[in-house]
Formats: structure tokens, C-alpha cells, sequence
């Protein structure tokens, strides 16, 4: 189970004014829409959400060194818990074309207008509950997900991850190594209800019998 970084750069590339993020639109009434999932959340102001979720390539470079790393290829099965609109599993249909991809979000705004070449293969549905037989996926991946879980439904999530992968699987959560990172979690985000060290999710992970690979990002 080693801590293997695909997302960092891409999360990077994002300017944040923290400050500014608690200051311009009244937080709590910000958390208050993005956690309806809907519109607000994924092309609503940035204030409140992405601030406008359009496909632009870049999980290209995330789905193609994934794809080395675990030796994916023609045939093999791939979820993603969390998808969102599901632009990496596309990018995943074109770095390993044959590979069939589905893909799981609790947003059924997200599913409808998620990346039309592999809506078919999406379903609205909760982490804590995946609807597929045991040992179902080569690969099951999670990114930017798991921290939006109450630690009830955490539990459950990370053993259905498990439970349903059959070779590869790897989460990436958002997390705090001191307390400028920690305020900076705070101040940014709009719907994570898990606020966990490294030490601690890793806990999390041996607790749930998670067995896959992992990375954090950090707000720093």
C-alpha cells in the first residue's frame, strides 16, 4: 500500500487567495449550495464550486501515467468512485483505447452532464454502497472524494472499494501536514466533512483493510 502522487501537479496549477475565499460570499451559505450538488456546485460561480467544469484535457497526463503505472490494457475494467463528470475516464478511453471504464457520483447533475462519449457508463449512487459484484474491477480509483464522508460512511466506502476491486486501486483525499495547511483546508473548501493528517488517514486505511494506493494533496 505505498503513496504513489498522480494529482499534485494538476492541483497546483490552481492560484488560491484563501482570504478572499472567506471574505467575498458568506461560507457557511457557500457550503449550503455546493453540498446540494447541483448546478451551483459544478458550473455556478466559482464562489460556490468549480465555477464552470469544462473538459480541457488535462486528466490526460493523469489517466496516461496510470495507466503505466498499473499496466492497464484493452479489456480491463475500470471504476472511479466519485467521477464527477467523468473527464478521466474519458481520458482513460483514450490512453488505453478497450478499456471499459464506469463510473459512480452522488451527483446526478454531474452524471447528466458528465463527458457524453461515457455517460452511458455512469451511475448516481453513494460510495458507501457500490453496486457491483466483489472483485468486479482491475482498477478502482477515488480522487478528491473520500474527504467529503462522514466517518460512518468512510468506513463503509473504503471497504466497498475494496470489496469491489480485483488487482489496482488508489484514492487521492485532501489532508493537513501543520496548521497553515490546516486553515488553508479550512478557508477553501465547501463540502469536505473529514479533516485528517497523513497519520491519520492511514489509520483510516489499516482500520477498513484498504490494501491500494494513496496521495494526499495539501493546501498550502
Amino acid at each position: 500500500m505505498p503513496e504513489i502522487d498522480f494529482i499534485s501537479a494538476i492541483h497546483k496549477k490552481t492560484k488560491r487567495d484563501y482570504l478572499a475565499r472567506v471574505n467575498e460570499f458568506p461560507k457557511a451559505e457557500a457550503a449550503k449550495l455546493a453540498k446540494q450538488w447541483g448546478k451551483d456546485y459544478w458550473d455556478g460561480d466559482r464562489k460556490v464550486g468549480y465555477g464552470g467544469m469544462r473538459y480541457d484535457g488535462r486528466w490526460r497526463v493523469v489517466a496516461e501515467a496510470m495507466a503505466k503505472h498499473y499496466g492497464l490494457k484493452p479489456g480491463d475494467k475500470i471504476l472511479d468512485v466519485g467521477c464527477g463528470k467523468a473527464f478521466l475516464l474519458y481520458d482513460f478511453t483514450q490512453a488505453v483505447p478497450g478499456v471499459e471504464v464506469r463510473g459512480l457520483d452522488i451527483s446526478e447533475y454531474a452524471i447528466a452532464n458528465a463527458k457524453e462519449e461515457v455517460r452511458p457508463f455512469l451511475q448516481a449512487g453513494h460510495a458507501n454502497s457500490l453496486p457491483f459484484p466483489d472483485a468486479s474491477f482491475d482498477l478502482v480509483i477515488s480522487i478528491n472524494t473520500l474527504h467529503n464522508l462522514y466517518c460512518y460512511d468512510l468506513e463503509k466506502a473504503l471497504k466497498e472499494i475494496q470489496r469491489v476491486g480485483r488487482k489496482h486501486r488508489y484514492l487521492c483525499v485532501e489532508s493537513y501536514r501543520n496548521e497553515e495547511e490546516k486553515v488553508n483546508l479550512l478557508y477553501w473548501q465547501l463540502t469536505c466533512e473529514g479533516f485528517y493528517t497523513p497519520a491519520e488517514w492511514q489509520w483510516w486505511f489499516q482500520l477498513c483493510g484498504y490494501t491500494g494506493d494513496w496521495s494526499f494533496i495539501y493546501f498550502e
